[in-house]
Order: C-alpha cells, then sequence, then structure tokens
C-alpha cells in the first residue's frame, strides 16, 4: 500500500512537489520525491505509484464552493490552530480558479475518481481503501512535532540565519519520524540536502519536495490512527482539511487498531 502525498502548485506554470511513502512493516518508508508540473504529468505520477488500496492526500484546497471570502473548514482550524500560526490561507473560487474559474484541485479530484479514488477525508485506521483527502503540513507539523509555533522555514524575509535555522529544525524533527508511531524511513537522500547552499529555485524545488514528504506522512498517520489521532475541518460538501490533531483534542476511548 502506497501513501502519495501532494504539495500542489495552485498554477500549473509552478512546480507541484510529489512523494511516495509505501507500508512497510508497521510504518512507512519514502521511495520517491519528484518535482511535477502540468495535470497529466500528476496523474501519470499517481498512476505509477497507485496501489488498489491507496491514499492519496493534497496540499491545495479540493472543494471550494465559494466565489469569496474562505471556507468554513479555514475558520474552523484557524480556531484551533491560530494559536500557533498554523492557519490557512483563505480559499475562494477568486483565488484558487484560473482565468476560466477552473479550479485546479477540483480537476484532480474529478479525475482520481475516474480512477476509484473517493473523496473523503473520515478515514478509518487501517481501511485498505483508494481515497483522496486534502491536508495542510502546518497543523500537521505543530501536532506531529509538537511545536509551539509553526517553523518558518517558508520565510524568505526573516533573513538567511534564521531561515537556515528553521530548516535544521524541520530536518531534525523528520529524522525523528523513524522513531515516530508510526515509523517513515527512507529520507536521508532528501535530508542530506544542504540547505545553507541553496536559493531561490532550488531552494523552493526541496521546500516542495518535503512538504510533500509530509503530506504522505499525514496519509499514513491517519491510516494507522484514524479518528483517535486526526481532525477533520469543514465538510465535504464546502471544503474539509484533514489533519492530525493536538493530543489535547485526542477523543477519549479511541484508540488505534
Amino acid at each position: 500500500m502506497n501513501f502519495i502525498g501532494l504539495d500542489l502548485a495552485w498554477s500549473v506554470r509552478n512546480a507541484t512537489g510529489g512523494a511516495v511513502a509505501q507500508l512497510d512493516g508497521p510504518g512507512g518508508r519514502v521511495t520517491d520525491t519528484s518535482l511535477l508540473g502540468d495535470d497529466a504529468e500528476i496523474l501519470a505520477f499517481i498512476d505509477r505509484f497507485a496501489d488498489p488500496a491507496c491514499t492519496v492526500a493534497i496540499d491545495a484546497p479540493l472543494r471550494v464552493p465559494n466565489a469569496s471570502g474562505s471556507r468554513v473548514a479555514e475558520r474552523e482550524l484557524a480556531r484551533v490552530f491560530g494559536r500557533f500560526h498554523a492557519g490557512a490561507h483563505p480559499a475562494n473560487r477568486a483565488l484558487v480558479g484560473d482565468a476560466s474559474g477552473s479550479v485546479r484541485g477540483e480537476r484532480l479530484v474529478a479525475a482520481l475518481e475516474e480512477r476509484g479514488f473517493v473523496h473523503d477525508p473520515l478515514l478509518v485506521a487501517g481501511d485498505a481503501v483508494r481515497r483522496v483527502v486534502e491536508v495542510f503540513p502546518h497543523p500537521a507539523m505543530v501536532s506531529l512535532f509538537g511545536l509551539t509555533r509553526t517553523l518558518k522555514y517558508k520565510n524568505k524575509g526573516q533573513g538567511r540565519d534564521a531561515l537556515v535555522s528553521a530548516w535544521a529544525a524541520l530536518h531534525a524533527h523528520l529524522r525523528a519520524l523513524d522513531g515516530a508511531d508510526p515509523p517513515l524511513s527512507g529520507l536521508d537522500a532528501l535530508l542530506e540536502t544542504d540547505v545553507t547552499v541553496l536559493r531561490g529555485r532550488a531552494l523552493k524545488a526541496h521546500e516542495d519536495q518535503v512538504d510533500a514528504v509530509v503530506c504522505a506522512y499525514v496519509a499514513l498517520y491517519a491510516w494507522r490512527w484514524g479518528p483517535a489521532r486526526t481532525e477533520v475541518f469543514g465538510t465535504l460538501e464546502g471544503g474539509a482539511i484533514l489533519t492530525p490533531t493536538l493530543p489535547e483534542r485526542w477523543p477519549t476511548g479511541l484508540t488505534a487498531p
């Protein structure tokens, strides 16, 4: 079983990060990280790695019914994760739609549904199905890594030293997933990247692939724990974001199988 993560660019003009975590014993092993282009290239990547049971976790709005403002999902998530600086940008059709009004995430969901995937964020622990879900790395990292604030590895305006320090912290947290539940291995090559020499497009490419790995791990984590340690903000009809949630919000009496 594979867990595919996509850091989906809202526009086809920008690169999309892709990552695959293959189920390996009690956890997962990263077997691929890639930079992808247009929708056809993204779908070819998914077709290459999608098993009969597979979760695709996408960092991008997958359902956007509202013409303006924000979705309920963003507002609900901000109430829980805003104190960690982990709120989501507002999503509406004016912001994420292309010139024709089409939303890229919605197009990909439609194409995946033709391939037998179900768009539904309510994952059941251990369920062997084809599922596509919307995720968001920042609140996931807060929950998974026990952060008091999001890591500012995307903030280019904070100064080079602070940026490199944020990347070092993120790399360290990702290495520690090897001992998490579920564990994640196979990150050595990606995390050996020397961020101190990366700038511009090269740094953005590394960022896209790292975010895709986080998306893939969120899918693996949700498969491991289901609603015992994950939470869905919003609704399927109005747009829903799945994330590992804070320990203080774990439902009592629920355990993973």
